[in-house]
């Protein structure tokens, strides 16, 4: 494939750029902003972004991070983390070009530690795909997208299944309060449902509770959502709802040109019956039509049925792409390796992650 020439590669991104960019690609997700990147330097990382200067004019922003500590050329770059939602191209255009990706990956996989990997917008997958290069290491992922073209009301009607529809109806008519907030201040109650959650889904996976807890908080302390309602201004959407003034479901939306639900989480007991989780995923769909949001991302899905189910009810379309690992050590294969003799040890099954 033909590699886009690159006239200029400047590390960290400046951000009057990289906010310029922002403004110029419809596709991006508030997880490419600097504002993310804030957060995740106050857990801990590095901003290692990298802006592309093209030699036809075009400039690309590729958020990037790595572990604080350690030197350069032994860290592990990424875009992103686990856990820590999708990275990939912010570009001048908005336009996700073959050429352009061919050429990131070969700079990178020349300035880059002992590897760098990159999760990127679903909506992407094709033009990622078509990038490919020798040598690199693919994770299999998908994702459901919700276009929100046309706005709520042709959403709710042509895209939002009639069986999705009811749901919603039977939800508002059971008593539930929604509340929605964006300062932080609903942190907590998000989180005390998270901790329940993390008892339901040691179960779902066969896994001890103690370790699906350990991994579930390193993963997600209650300090990375109060950083990211901190440093995000206003984007991270906390929703709620409440039965009898008791919270029984929550979910987290970044909210910015597009939107991402990238949390969920509930009392399965109270919410399950109610559909609880249904009419918050209503409500924040509508907020990000309201919003002028172009798209409503659902997050990783998996190989669970299920889940595929409830996200293709609102009218949601699966995407399969991957994730992209360049490596100059074997991590990922030996990672996986490891992973699968301690899931058949334990008869894992895997919840997806968002």
């Amino acid at each position: 494939m033909m590699r886009a020439p690159i006239a200029k590669v400047v590390s960290p991104a400046p951000r009057d750029i990289w906010e310029n960019l922002i403004e110029q690609d419809s596709s991006v997700l508030v997880s490419q902003t600097p504002g993310w990147i804030d957060a995740m330097r106050a857990m801990g990382y590095r901003d290692a972004s990298r802006l592309y200067e093209m030699a036809n004019g075009r400039q690309m922003v590729l958020p990037l991070v790595r572990r604080a500590g350690l030197p350069a050329g032994l860290a592990r770059y990424m875009s992103f983390p686990n856990g820590w939602g999708i990275g990939g191209l912010v570009t001048s255009d908005g336009e996700q070009r073959c050429e352009d990706m061919a050429a990131v990956l070969d700079d990178l996989a020349e300035h880059t530690g002992v590897g760098v990997s990159i999760r990127p917008n679903p909506l992407h997958c094709r033009e990622w795909a078509a990038s490919d290069r020798p040598g690199i290491v693919t994770v299999p992922r998908y994702a459901h997208v919700l276009d929100l073209e046309g706005g709520f009301a042709k959403v709710w009607m042509q895209r939002f299944k009639s069986s999705k529809r009811t749901a919603v109806r039977k939800a508002k008519q059971s008593g539930i309060q929604v509340e929605c907030d964006s300062s932080g201040s609903l942190v907590t109650v998000f989180y005390e449902l998270w901790e329940r959650s993390l008892t339901r889904w040691a179960s779902q996976q066969h896994e001890p509770v103690w370790l699906t807890r350990l991994r579930g908080l390193q993963r997600d302390p209650i300090l990375k959502f109060d950083l990211m309602a901190k440093h995000l201004k206003g984007a991270c959407h906390i929703w709620v709802a409440r039965r009898k003034g008791e919270p029984i479901a929550a979910i987290v939306v970044l909210q910015g040109a597009n939107a991402h639900a990238t949390r969920a989480v509930m009392n399965e007991e109270l919410a399950g019956p109610v559909r609880a989780s249904d009419l918050l995923h209503c409500c924040a769909i509508e907020a990000a039509c309201k919003a002028g949001c172009r798209h409503y991302h659902f997050g990783e899905s998996g190989q669970s049925k299920a889940l595929a189910q409830f996200k293709g009810s609102f009218g949601a379309e699966g995407y399969a792409y991957a994730e992209y690992r360049l490596e100059r050590l074997p991590i990922t294969p030996v990672d996986q390796w490891a992973r699968c003799l301690v899931k058949r040890a334990i008869g894992f099954k895997d919840v997806p992650e968002t």
